[in-house]
Parts: C-alpha cells; structure tokens; sequence
C-alpha cells in the first residue's frame, strides 16, 4: 500500500490487456490523435534519458568498487 496525501492506494495486481486498454482510450479522448505521436516521442525521449542515468550510476558505482578493491588489494 502507498499513502498520498493520506489516502491509502493499494495495487490489487497487474495490469492487463483490457486495463491497458482502457487507460489508451482514456489518453486518446484526452490528449486527441494529432497529439499522440508527440506525447510517444517525449515518452520515449524520456525513458531513453532515464535508461541512460540508471546506467550512468551503475557504472560509476562499479568503477569506484573497483577502485577501492584494487587499493585494498595493494596494502
């Protein structure tokens, strides 16, 4: 369970193919078939972006475990 704004939202599973569906809908009627496409790029921008920092961080966590094994390993 999460709490936001002292609401409780509890997650009862996973969302399938006729939520997914649902919620596409929802975003068509909202945002409009000429604003989809734009909303995807920026999506997709966005994960891309996001992708590259968790491995950004990944990487220099490893690179400075590294580091203080070989200095450990040098005394």
């Amino acid at each position: 369970m999460i709490m936001i704004n002292n609401i409780t939202v509890a997650f009862l599973g996973r969302i399938g193919f006729p939520e997914l569906i649902l919620i596409l809908v929802i975003v068509l009627l909202l945002f409009g078939a000429k604003k989809l496409p734009e909303i995807a790029k920026a999506l997709g921008l966005g994960l891309k972006e996001f992708k590259k920092s968790v491995k950004d961080i990944k990487d220099d966590i490893s690179d400075e475990q590294n580091t203080k094994s070989e200095e450990k390993n040098s005394k």
